[in-house]
């Protein structure tokens, strides 16, 4: 992720208000800043641990809520050989604080006002900031046309399913397609496969008009792979924004 002159918004102590599972390795964080804390639906914090020896680690999480919420929601996908992540899964608890920094990040954001459609793709936890959007979008109660296709290995790994699903079954104007490749889909409209040319394209037709942005997060490969088949599929590589995790 990059950072941009946000970077330097100083640190603030946060309180940990809630925590729920979202699958077997991601748990959403609830987080209640000490001060006024505005963003936008895409950027992203820091997250920084200081160990009692005076020893400090920091971590780099996309915002799941909407700007519209009273709370930060961090989605953390827990790293065996992270620094910050089996902290807060093994051991953090509701009223435990930690520090943050930001937001930062002003490339990968959109608002209602941007206008669409909108096309979202993201792969595993990297639908973290693109929650952020379909949130926002909700809570504004958008008209603007929004599509997410959303790969996954398994169906239990879906991150924030059964909301998406809720969302979807509204009919007003948000798509979901849902892409498992370690398993059959449990969906008449999902895939069973890796994300490829013919899946943007059919995508692509389930929006009123072709997309007026595309934002695509996830790891590196699946940043570089989901982003070709949409430039393969037509999409015009000005409107692609990407953000990149990982390996």
């Amino acid at each position: 992720m990059s950072d941009g002159p946000a970077a330097q918004s100083p640190w603030q102590t946060v309180t940990i208000a809630r925590i729920e599972k979202r699958t077997p390795r991601v748990t959403s964080f609830f987080l209640q800043p000490s001060r006024p804390f505005a963003y936008r639906a895409g950027q992203h914090v820091d997250v920084r641990l200081t160990a009692p020896d005076g020893y400090q680690a920091r971590r780099s999480y996309s915002i799941a809520s909407a700007p519209e919420g009273e709370t930060i929601e961090l989605a953390i996908e827990r790293l065996d050989d992270g620094e910050v992540s089996p902290f807060l899964h093994d051991i953090a608890a509701v009223g435990d604080e930690v520090e943050l920094r930001g937001p930062l990040g002003g490339h990968f954001v959109w608002s209602d006002s941007d206008g669409g459609p909108l096309l979202l793709v993201g792969g595993g936890s990297g639908v973290v900031p693109l929650m952020a959007m379909i949130r926002h979008r909700a809570a504004r109660r958008s008209a603007v046309p929004a599509a997410l296709v959303f790969s996954a290995r398994v169906w239990d790994e879906v991150i924030f399913r059964d909301e998406l699903i809720d969302l979807h079954a509204r009919r007003d104007g948000f798509d979901l397609v849902l892409a498992l490749t370690r398993e059959p889909a449990r969906r008449p409209a999902d895939y069973s496969r890796r994300i490829d040319v013919a899946m943007m394209e059919q995508s692509m037709l389930r929006l009123p008009a072709p997309p007026r942005f595309a934002f695509v997060c996830g790891s590196n490969a699946f940043v570089s792979a989901a982003a070709q088949a949409l430039i393969d599929a037509g999409v015009p590589a000005g409107l692609i924004r990407t953000e990149r995790y990982g390996v």
